[in-house]
């Protein structure tokens, strides 16, 4: 009996030890005020961040790395001769890209300069002709002047026959063949006359024929300008250094002008386009700092700056953008496309391309204050 009750003993005092709360327990009440602690602290160093440096940030993960691609088309119709380049080819400024057959627009050439040819040699042949003209002048000047000598001497007999016919010395007769030969050369003057202005018109006429022929010769000049363009338009050649992408000619397709062939992508020129919320751009600023993470490089942190801002959301650059004055109206809030440059070593660079998807932080603690000074500026407008 003594056992039995010394053991029921010993289970009830157990039994009240475990219901005593562990808060008795000293090292409990440590570890519970040193977490309080912790947490304060945390909280107050975690409010004193988000005040000096947290609020601004700011950050969107809808960006992409993008660059001013250059899409490749002809500018002459034709049939492709030669594709210089592959896919995924790294090329250089001025480099041959394609080439389209040649043949048609050389003979267009050639054709050309025949016309010219034609043209010059129509005004040097009235160039020759005027020269002539000059000496047919010349006798039709000396012409007249004989006409006029003649036909002086002419009304002098007459003026010396009258009064000997009136006399009677002479008979009449030959007065009035005198008279009929003075006549006649009075007409040979108006004739010579008649003929020196027609010669010297035919000089004019003349001119004008060969500037009809330099003006011909001139366009020409112009069409075999613009022949000799084509011709060098057969071949294609890069407009900036880059990537070949997108490459879908192929030799002996015929092409349009302006059908696109490739894309050139200047792979060493790229930058992020990052659509920011128009509540994020209060305070920021080009040439703020940025933190870039690219999702297809985990664990790489890259740094860049803002580069420039759109001059409308994304929405006013659609296709069909949104027209909020006619029916029913829901507030979205919009989104601002913002240029981000990237610094970024070359080893790096290489990695990247156009689409792919990243995370951009940009850091507006330059621009701190700048809202209370627009809310002074703007009260004092009030």
């Amino acid at each position: 009996m003594a056992d039995t009750s010394t053991a029921a003993l010993a289970e009830s005092e157990n039994v009240e030890e475990l219901r005593t709360s562990p808060l008795k327990s000293p090292r409990v009440r440590l570890a519970l005020v040193i977490g309080v602690i912790v947490l304060v602290v945390g909280g107050v160093l975690w409010y004193l961040d988000h005040q000096n440096r947290g609020r601004y940030m700011q950050s969107t993960d809808n960006a992409y790395v993008a660059a001013d691609s250059v899409v490749i088309a002809p500018k002459i119709a034709g049939y492709v001769e030669r594709v210089f380049v592959t896919e995924n080819q790294s090329v250089r400024k001025g480099q041959p890209l394609a080439e389209l057959d040649p043949r048609e627009y050389r003979a267009q050439t050639e054709q050309i300069t025949s016309q010219i040819e034609t043209a010059t040699a129509a005004g040097e042949t009235t160039r020759s002709q005027i020269a002539e003209q000059q000496a047919a002048i010349a006798q039709a000047r000396a012409q007249l002047d004989a006409a006029r000598a003649e036909a002086a001497f002419a009304a002098q007999q007459v003026s010396r026959y009258q009064p000997l016919a009136a006399s009677g010395a002479e008979p009449g007769e030959r007065l009035a063949q005198l008279q009929m030969q003075a006549r006649m050369a009075r007409e040979r003057v108006i004739a010579a006359q008649a003929g020196l202005l027609a010669a010297q018109r035919r000089i004019g006429t003349l001119g004008a024929q060969v500037r009809q022929a330099q003006s011909q010769a001139q366009a020409a000049r112009a069409q075999l300008s613009a022949a000799r363009v084509n011709v060098e338009s057969t071949v294609l050649r890069a407009a900036i250094d880059g990537r070949v992408g997108d490459l879908s000619v192929r030799v002996g397709q015929f092409v349009q002008p302006g059908m696109r062939m490739m894309t050139l992508v200047p792979v060493d020129r790229l930058f992020i386009d990052a659509n920011f919320k128009e509540t994020q751009l209060g305070l920021m600023r080009v040439g703020q700092p940025v933190t870039i993470e690219v999702d297809a490089l985990p664990g790489v942190e890259l740094t860049g700056r803002v580069a420039s801002f759109a001059p409308g959301t994304g929405a006013q650059f659609s296709v069909l953008p949104p027209q909020n004055a006619t029916g029913n109206f829901t507030k979205i809030v919009q989104r601002v496309p913002v240029r981000i440059a990237i610094d970024a070593p070359p080893e790096v660079r290489r990695l990247l391309v156009p689409g792919m998807s990243v995370a951009v932080t940009v850091d507006t603690r330059s621009a701190k204050g700048e809202l209370d000074r627009i809310r002074q500026a703007a009260s004092r407008k009030r």
